[in-house]
Parts: structure tokens; C-alpha cells; sequence
């Protein structure tokens, strides 16, 4: 498909074809026959990006990107052979460059006998003529159909003339004398003149005129259409960035929304400069930036079940055992006490030796952590009291690399492909990101921005190889009645997007137990629990967060402990339920208080979870409660008093 879009012959197909023990004569060409093309046709793009994603690196980007845009098209060197068209007479062609590119009214600069030479014997345009409309040219034009110079006066065989793209003012030819910036100038020298139409019209860039300069290059307008200077600037240094990095060297030069091209029509040394075509490529820059993103489909091929079971594919290597794979996601949530930084420090640590983490071993890894939170210098003191506390020589922490982005945040969709091109090629095997609230983009309740959010992690396993590890903090609330996944603040996107979802959640001790059970009374106790995709849940771990670090509970006193707002702890607290209707009353009113948050009203079904009651239950402790509760569209609200 991608062969007959780019109008290769079957044979083409039918030769490589031949080297399969499965090839059957004719089958190329009937088959060839039924590729009529559709609205998202197959094309050597798409060619180039699955050879993108098996290892291929072309030499137009290698080692680079291309401006933040996964998306580049590769020249091949085929296409069209450049042929000056001889349709049209130079009056013609002049009075259709006008027609395209300008209003009746906008004002016309050009040059032609206003020459001087430089000390090269150059000759450079001056400021030639600006005060003339488009209209009043076309009017002269069509009056000496056979005569050029009547209308723009005779210019010096040897230099040719020259013509502005945008209108001016009529007071001068500088760039703040430009009215509208509608077009930018494309030029090469370093492509052979033979080629640069082909390239131009393969990128389908929006051109609106394309000329050619009677020397070494054709000049393309190219239709940038920005509301300003400012808009203007920024979109010619994408467009000459873009074409750059696909393998055309672009004047630069050129870049001035006043700067001047080549009048169509005008010879020059014997040769004409011919207007070669108009409105080709796409019909608007926003036209041209869709397909820019498009061009490039990056969805995976289908593949066939039964050929990949005949050689199954081996899973990514074990990153942390049990837990995570390379190239995966994994998500650790918790509370602000949980010491979420901490605990994804003393992981980072314990890849880089390739040492246990909280009962799991780890491969000998490098991690890139990326630090948004905490100020350079106390991040690298937060690590060295890590190596202390756990009584460990950083052996090798040069597999460890930090990037301090405090101060420097930007959204995730932004910060992705800076980092894509900082780490590509590196061999990381994990990249940290520390913690994401400061990267969001959009409303973290909406499940559909989240999701476009969560996209971005899978952007970067699987542009790096590298597993994507990140912190997020619990919702408000108690949390011990919800499940794991569930307690991460925002949209069920969160937990349920990664691979892994590790959850923290503080363990119900009073002072009196951690003063008799725990090494420091200042140490807070915490259960572990797992939502894994890849492997079977592991059993809730029970771990004492004695700062600066995280260790597990070889009492098993933990064990017994019910998590804060659980049913277990709140009987723990109450000692035996009694059913007595002060009893009700005060559990009714705890479990309120616990649950109420921002919003006003606590949902029916989060009392019942926290009590460890049927909702209808629920109810009935409504009717006894009436004159302090009420009850209204499934939420339970306090009386106002």
C-alpha cells in the first residue's frame, strides 16, 4: 500500500516478495489491484515508523528529535523531476503571483533598477517601489500584455528583480512596515535544484506561489498566516526547524516577514524566473500542521495470534521482583505523612546497588530522578542521610542521575519530549518522576483529561525502554474503608492506568502502643498494599517510617493494627459495639466527622463502608438520628442548627 501511494510500480512489490517461501506468482498484482487508497492511507511514513520502532534511526534526526514533535518525514531523494513550466507569458504569471498572494488594495513592494553591487560585484536589491497597489499593477499589466518593463520598469539583465511577499504600508520596507503577515520564504541552495520541487510538494507544505530564481534554488511562499510579528516569528522558526531536520538546509536569511523573492516573469543571465505553480501542498498552515501530526502514524501493526505464539515474545526483564518490569508504570499513592519521597528515594537507591526494597529485590539498574519538589541542595542531603540510615557505602550512586526541576515545571505533555531527547540512547532503566501534582495538565477528577495525562508516562517507557515510576497523594477523607486503588485523590484513572499501584495507607496507634512497641515514639506505622497487573498481589506489608526511612515490621505486631478509618480500627476504638442508641449515635457522628469533606453531605454508601454496615442499616440509624441528620438523593447531611 505504502509502494502505490508512493507511486512505485507492483514489480517493486513482486521482487522483494519473491525472497518468501511463500510467494505466488501473480497473487502481488491482483492484490495490487485492490488498493484504491481511503481517508488514512498507508504511505512511506508509515513505512518509516515501524522501522522507527523496531531500531531504525534515520540520519535526518538521529540523536535529536525533531522540535518536540514525535512526527518526522524522511526525503527519500525521489519524486518529481523539476521542469519550468512555458504555459504562461511573463505578464501572465506576474499578474497570477499578484493575485495569489495579494488584496486589491494592499500595497506592492519591488525592485527592480534600484541595484547596487557589494564589494563581491553582488548585485543587492535597495529599496525599489512601494506605493503601488496590487490592483494597480494588474490594471498596468493587462494594458502592455507583451511588455513587462511598462509596467515595472527595465531591471539589469545580469541581477534580475525582485518582489516582496507581504504588503506594506507605503511608507518604508522594513519589517514594521508590513500590514499582514501572511507568507514566509523557503530557499535552499544545498538540495539540487532538480529535487527541492519534489521535496517541497512531498512535505505538502502550503505553498502559495512557487518560483523559480533563475540560479541555484526556487523560492516557495509558504502560508504561515500569523495574527502578528510576534506569532509570525514563531511559526517560521518551526517551519525552518521542521524542514531542517528532515534535510533541507534553509536560508535563513529569509526569515524577515519583508524580506524579498523573486519577481516571476523578470530573466535573469538568459533565464527566466518562472512562477512554477500556485496553491499546492496543504491550504492552510492549521491544514499543514494536521498533517504535519498525522504523517507519521505511530500506531502498532496488527499482528497475527497464531504466528506469535509459534515464537512468543520474552516479557521485559524484572525490575523490581514480583512488582514491576522494565518499560512499565508504577504509581506509589499515599498520604502527606506517608514520606512518598522518601520511600521512592530509598527505591532509587536500591536499584542502583541492586539491593532489597521493602522485602523485593531489585535489579541493578540506572535511574534518572526527576526532583520538581524539594531545592537542589536539600535533595542530595535527603540521600546521603538515606545511604546513612540504612548503614549502606553508595558503591555505585553514579547509576543514579538527578534532574532539579524546582522552579523549572512545566506540564507533563511539555516536559516529556525535553526528556525524551536528554535520556534517548542513555540505557535508563527507570526514570522517577517526583511528584506529579506539579506536572498535571487538566482537572484531575475528569477521567478523560486524566487519561490523556496518563498517556504521557506511556510515552516515555516506550520511547526509552525506561519503567516510569511516580508519587500521588490520597483523596481527602478517611481512606481505611476504600480499597487500595481507590484512594488516590482525582479520577480512577490514576491507579487503574499503571502496571503497578503501590498504596500507603497509616496504620490506627495511639501514643501508648508506639511508646511501648515502636524503636522511636516519633516513628508513624503504615501498611503497604498492592493493585498489579503483571503479577499476583503480595500480601499488605507492614512498615515502620522512621525518618528518613521506610522499614519493615519484624514483630508482627503491625499485623493486628487496623488502618486509620477502618471498620477493624473503629471497633478497635470503641472496644466490642454495643447496640445502644448513645453507642449508635457516636459512631454515627464519628463516622461523619471522618468522612465529611469540602463538599457539603457525606454519600450513604461511605457511612456504611466506614461502619462496616448494610446501607439499610444506615437508614435506620437516620430515623433515630432525625433530629441531627437527614437524609436527601442518597447523601447524608448534618442538620443546620
Amino acid at each position: 500500500m505504502a509502494l502505490k501511494a508512493e507511486g512505485y510500480d507492483c514489480s517493486v512489490w513482486d521482487e522483494w516478495s519473491r525472497n518468501d517461501s511463500r510467494y505466488k506468482a501473480n497473487e502481488c498484482e491482483r492484490k495490487w489491484a485492490t488498493f484504491g487508497g481511503s481517508s488514512n492511507p498507508i504511505t512511506g511514513g508509515t513505512i518509516v515508523q515501524m522501522a522507527k520502532t523496531y531500531g531504525y534511526i534515520p540520519h535526518s534526526f538521529a540523536g535529536d528529535g525533531c522540535l518536540d514533535w514525535d512526527d518526522v518525514i524522511e526525503y527519500d531523494g525521489d519524486g518529481i523531476t523539476y521542469e519550468i513550466p512555458k504555459t504562461m507569458t511573463p505578464v501572465e504569471q506576474l499578474i497570477l503571483y499578484l493575485e495569489t498572494l495579494f488584496k486589491p488594495e494592499d500595497l506592492v513592494g519591488y525592485v527592480t533598477n534600484d541595484v547596487w553591487q557589494d564589494a563581491e560585484g553582488k548585485w543587492m536589491p535597495s529599496k525599489g517601489i512601494y506605493d503601488r497597489t496590487a490592483q494597480e499593477l494588474i490594471g498596468t499589466l493587462k494594458k502592455h500584455p507583451e511588455d513587462l518593463g511598462a509596467t515595472i520598469g527595465d531591471w539589469k539583465e545580469e541581477c534580475g528583480a525582485w518582489i516582496r511577499f507581504n504588503p506594506l504600508d507605503g511608507t518604508g520596507v522594513k519589517n514594521e512596515n508590513i500590514t499582514r503577515f501572511t507568507y514566509a520564504l523557503v530557499e535552499s541552495d544545498d538540495m539540487p535544484i532538480s529535487e527541492q520541487d519534489a521535496f517541497y510538494r512531498k512535505l505538502e507544505l502550503p505553498i502559495a506561489a512557487l518560483t523559480s530564481s533563475a540560479g541555484k534554488s526556487i523560492h516557495a511562499i509558504v502560508k504561515v498566516e500569523a495574527k502578528d510579528y510576534e506569532e509570525y516569528r514563531k511559526r517560521v522558526d518551526f517551519l525552518y526547524d521542521f524542514l531542517e531536520k528532515n534535510g533541507l538546509k534553509v536560508d535563513k536569511q529569509n526569515r524577515n516577514p519583508s524580506r524579498l523573492s523573486r519577481m516571476p516573469g523578470v530573466t535573469r543571465c538568459g533565464k527566466e524566473q518562472t512562477l512554477i505553480a500556485t496553491n499546492i501542498g496543504r491550504n492552510s498552515w492549521i491544514d499543514w500542521l494536521d498533517f504535519v501530526e498525522g504523517a507519521n502514524d505511530e500506531l502498532p501493526g496488527l499482528q497475527n495470534l497464531k504466528e506469535q505464539l509459534l515464537d512468543p515474545p520474552a516479557l521485559p526483564e524484572e525490575l523490581i521482583e514480583g512488582i514491576l518490569r522494565c518499560g512499565h508504570k508504577m504509581l506509589i499513592s499515599g498520604s502527606s505523612k506517608a514520606g512518598k519521597s522518601f520511600l521512592l528515594m530509598e527505591l532509587a537507591v536500591a536499584l542502583s546497588e541492586g539491593m532489597m526494597w521493602m522485602g523485593f529485590k531489585c535489579k541493578k539498574s540506572r535511574v534518572l530522578y526527576i526532583n520538581l519538589e524539594i531545592d537542589s541542595a536539600s535533595f542530595i542531603n535527603r540521600f546521603a542521610e538515606i545511604y546513612k540510615a540504612l548503614k549502606i557505602t553508595p558503591k555505585h550512586s553514579d547509576n543514579i542521575s538527578i534532574w532539579n526541576l524546582r522552579g523549572h515545571a512545566v506540564p507533563l505533555d511539555k516536559l516529556v519530549p525535553k526528556l525524551i531527547r536528554r535520556i534517548s540512547n542513555k540505557q535508563y532503566n527507570a526514570v522517577i518522576i517526583d511528584p506529579i501534582y506539579k506536572v498535571i495538565t487538566g482537572d484531575e477528577n475528569n477521567a478523560s483529561e486524566m487519561g490523556a495525562f496518563c498517556n504521557q508516562f506511556d510515552k516515555i517507557c516506550n520511547e526509552t525502554g525506561s519503567a516510569a515510576i511516580y508519587c500521588h497523594h490520597h483523596s481527602k477523607g478517611a481512606q481505611g474503608f476504600k480499597k487500595a486503588m481507590d484512594r488516590a485523590s482525582g479520577s480512577g484513572v490514576f491507579a487503574r492506568d499503571p502496571d503497578a499501584q503501590l498504596d500507603l495507607i497509616q496504620l490506627d496507634t495511639d501514643q501508648d502502643f508506639m511508646l511501648k512497641n515502636a524503636d522511636n515514639p516519633n516513628s508513624t506505622a503504615w501498611r503497604l498494599e498492592s493493585s498489579l497487573r503483571e503479577f499476583e498481589n503480595f500480601k499488605p506489608i507492614n512498615i515502620w517510617f522512621n525518618y528518613p526511612i521506610h522499614t519493615l515490621d519484624e514483630t508482627g505486631l503491625l499485623a493486628e493494627i487496623g488502618a486509620e478509618g477502618s471498620s477493624e480500627a473503629n471497633l478497635a476504638k470503641s472496644g466490642k459495639r454495643k447496640s445502644t442508641p448513645e453507642r449508635r449515635r457516636e459512631e454515627f457522628c464519628d463516622a461523619y466527622d471522618a468522612l465529611v469533606g469540602t463538599d457539603s453531605g457525606v454519600d450513604i454508601a461511605d457511612i456504611a463502608g466506614y461502619l462496616d454496615i448494610a446501607e439499610r442499616t444506615v437508614r435506620d440509624r437516620l430515623k433515630e438520628l432525625e433530629s441531627e441528620f437527614h437524609y436527601a438523593k442518597g447523601r447524608v447531611y448534618k442538620n443546620e442548627k
